[in-house]
């Protein structure tokens, strides 16, 4: 991309703000303001991207931006005014508009000292990288550049406006930003970038979780993941974020018998994302990108050398569980995403259980039982862990998938498989057996559903009779 050409695609979403813009620059500049827009806005403009959010800088002050954008905004929010931000929604567009401000990380500590700026380039000065550190003043449309960020987002590559050093220390979430650009815009950093990352990757643990946590899932839902995370080992920081992942990379012996695991974490994470046309409405789907990132986490803890000269990995999707479990957890990830990835790592290797293809009914349902609603995200995992070099192989996995796939439906369409029960409910049972609510009634309802996974519906009265048999041979003991 040329800079003329970023230049006219700037200019281009400008015009797309329409009168806003103008109205902006005229009401601050009648309170003896500055104000511009300013960082991912006037990068997403210059690549043709991006969405309604408008980011702008000013001269004024938090309460005094609050007081210019009431009544003219919709909506304003006040929540970020302690960290000199105020926010508004004008039609379909939001704003967030902050005080030329510096901040900077105490050593030790988790949160940053907020200090408000005199001057805008002065407030670019100490943005994360030159990419985002230009600005379009308004209503002049005075295009500033004081660190050529022009140049260097034509070039594709990440540099801080200062030294990597500083701008590390005044924020080490930085670094993750620095992953996250290479996988969503494609980028590459600079080697000064590169050197001061893998010098100060364990500067990364003063940052919070939650913090962390957030670039990190911004970086899996990328367009291109895998380029973000091999920065992130390359430099050691992944070291402090998610330590399982380097750790996958076993050495591979002279005979070559197991696979580079950290290299077919990355290839099943890339075939997963090309699959989730497969899930829903086909958006990108981080818990199904965790799991195909963590899924094997579990091999270095469980690896043997077998006497035959073999390597094994045996229960690995089990220890797997439970290390993806810790670490999401430690990362603050919400319950029900730590849940679904642990539950997806676990059953990531039944379907090798039965690859020949020798699929029961009652196997069939039992997987769809065991996956619940996951279904359609293990679908994808399994196939995408289909990574064999040996094409005959690989095509036969697939086939052999398919095959399960279309025995699924096929059940579903016969047994209503989404809504699994036994053929009586736990009112019926007590009534049969004369019994009161407590564990005996769930110890029956689970022989029926064992029974109902075994053998298919059996009908109200089959039911019945199954079960009063049952009680007779063990229930009632």
């Amino acid at each position: 991309m040329t800079l003329s050409a970023a230049q006219a695609q700037a200019a281009h979403r400008l015009v797309s703000l329409g009168s806003m813009t103008n109205e902006l620059g005229e009401l601050f500049g009648r309170g003896g303001h500055e104000v511009a827009l300013v960082g991912g806005w006037v990068r997403d403009a210059m690549l043709g991207r991006g969405d309604d959010d408008v980011d702008l800088t000013t001269s004024a002050r938090p309460e005094q931006t609050a007081h210019i954008l009431q009544g003219w905004a919709d909506t304003v929010w006040t929540v970020g005014q302690a960290f000199g931000t105020i926010a508004a929604r004008k039609g379909s567009r939001t704003l967030e508009v902050t005080t030329y401000r510096t901040e900077a990380y105490e050593p030790g500590s988790r949160k940053p000292d907020v200090r408000y700026g005199n001057s805008l380039e002065d407030d670019l000065r100490r943005r994360d990288f030159t990419i985002n550190a230009m600005a379009l003043r308004i209503p002049q449309e005075e295009f500033v550049d004081p660190f050529g960020g022009l140049a260097d987002l034509a070039a594709g590559v990440l540099r801080t406006p200062g030294t990597p050093q500083e701008s590390f220390s005044d924020d080490p979430l930085r670094m993750m930003r620095a992953a996250r650009f290479t996988s969503q815009l494609g980028f590459t950093v600079d080697p000064d970038v590169l050197a001061a990352m893998t010098e100060m990757a364990e500067r990364i643990t003063i940052v919070s979780a939650e913090r962390v946590r957030e670039e990190l899932s911004r970086l899996l839902l990328s367009a291109h993941p895998r380029a973000g995370l091999e920065l992130m080992v390359r430099t050691g920081l992944a070291e402090y974020v998610l330590p399982e992942l380097p750790a996958l990379q076993l050495e591979i012996d002279e005979h070559h018998r197991h696979k580079d695991v950290y290299q077919h974490s990355l290839t099943v994470l890339e075939q997963a994302v090309a699959m989730e046309g497969r899930i829903g409405d086909g958006d990108p789907d981080l818990v199904v990108r965790l799991a195909a990132l963590l899924h094997d986490i579990g091999k270095p803890r469980t690896r043997r050398f077998e006497s035959s000269g073999g390597v094994s990995f045996h229960h690995h999707e089990v220890v797997g569980a439970r290390m993806a479990r810790r670490r999401l957890t430690a990362l603050r990830y919400p319950k029900h995403v730590v849940e679904d990835v642990a539950h997806l790592t676990e059953l990531h290797l039944r379907f090798h259980g039965y690859a020949a293809g020798e699929w029961t009914d009652s196997a069939v349902r039992r997987y769809v039982r065991d996956a619940g609603p996951l279904l359609s995200r293990l679908h994808v995992l399994t196939r995408a862990d289909s990574t064999t070099r040996n094409r005959r192989k690989a095509a036969a996995l697939q086939g052999s998938y398919g095959d399960l796939e279309a025995r699924i439906a096929e059940l579903a369409d016969k047994e209503e498989l989404d809504s699994m029960r036994p053929d009586l409910d736990g009112n019926a049972i007590m009534s049969i057996l004369g019994i009161p609510p407590g564990p005996q009634v769930g110890q029956a309802y689970r022989y029926l559903l064992d029974l109902r996974l075994e053998s298919g519906p059996l009908g109200e009265e089959k039911a019945r009779e199954a079960l009063v048999t049952w009680w007779e041979q063990h229930g009632s003991a």
